[in-house]
């Protein structure tokens, strides 16, 4: 068996297309979409995800500013900064962008973007409404794994998934999508016994931990699709995912691809968002 690949090409342009139609008209009315993005730090691999989103808010008819605070910034700092953003009527959409400076906490930061220009679902509050069926962002990364299952007409109502991670910013928010879509979904974790036992019973397998190649030929049942959500760096400059997809390959009937899987939905998902936050503020203006 080899696993067809889950490509995240088409459903990220399908999903830029959309935004990008609505993101004309907005601004033909004289709402250009706006997006801001909130930095403080040197890493270069965020440097690099920064610059992919400010490029294809471009080609998408965003309008997007990037807010390098440097990685000395203090929490106060950032945290004024986002308030600030969150007043502005002229910016529809903000991402505080990680890894934060050291001693800063997300969840705290976070809460100061305002609910309705949180695009990428940090703010406590817009997790709180996620949970409880609300209408909220949800963190793009997490509503791309449900995103790309759709495009590629995988069924999720009444069947296993597994996810490996339990952070707010990927296990936790995948999880409530999931049981939206009327799974049965059990979350695993660093305290989980026989990690393998567990994934093993999953009909869908979504890998979001940031440990290289964690997941393995055991850990997949044959057939299962397979979700590796991980973009852990290599030393020669590339990624590689939480998965290791050369074993993993001969058992999934599915696996996406890192890179080319998740990444280029999340990235589609943010100004797709952004685009919708435009809409309604201006809607109710």
């Amino acid at each position: 068996m080899t696993a067809t690949p889950l490509a995240g090409q088409q459903p990220a342009a399908a999903i830029r297309a959309e935004a990008a139609a609505r993101a004309a008209e907005l601004t033909a009315a004289g709402h250009q979409p706006r997006l801001a993005v909130v930095s403080a730090t040197t890493d270069q691999s965020s440097a690099w995800y920064v610059r992919s989103i400010a490029r294809a808010a471009e080609r998408t008819g965003l309008r997007c500013d990037v807010h390098e605070l440097g990685p000395d910034a203090e929490s106060p700092a950032v945290r004024e900064r986002l308030a600030e953003l969150s007043a502005d009527g002229s910016v529809h959409g903000i991402i505080l962008q990680t890894p934060l400076p050291a001693g800063a906490a997300l969840e705290e930061l976070a809460s100061a973007i305002a609910f309705e220009k949180d695009v990428d679902g940090a703010n406590p509050l817009s997790l709180g409404r996620l949970a409880g069926g609300l209408p909220a962002f949800p963190p793009a990364t997490a509503e791309a794994v449900v995103a790309l299952l759709e495009h590629h007409r995988i069924p999720l109502a009444g069947r296993r998934a597994v996810v490996v991670g339990r952070s707010t910013v990927v296990g936790k928010p995948a999880a409530h999508l999931l049981l939206d879509r009327d799974a049965t979904v059990t979350v695993c974790h660093s305290r989980t016994a026989d990690l393998a036992a567990v994934t093993r019973t999953a009909d869908v397998l979504v890998a979001a931990v940031g440990r290289p190649g964690l997941i393995t030929a055991e850990h997949v049942a044959p057939g299962s699709v397979v979700i590796d959500v991980g973009t852990n760096p290599t030393p020669d400059g590339g990624l590689t995912g939480d998965v290791d997809a050369d074993s993993v390959a001969d058992v999934a009937g599915a696996l996406t691809p890192v890179p080319g899987g998740v990444g280029p939905v999340t990235t589609a998902l943010l100004l797709r968002h952004t685009v919708r936050a435009a809409d309604r503020l201006h809607r109710a203006a």
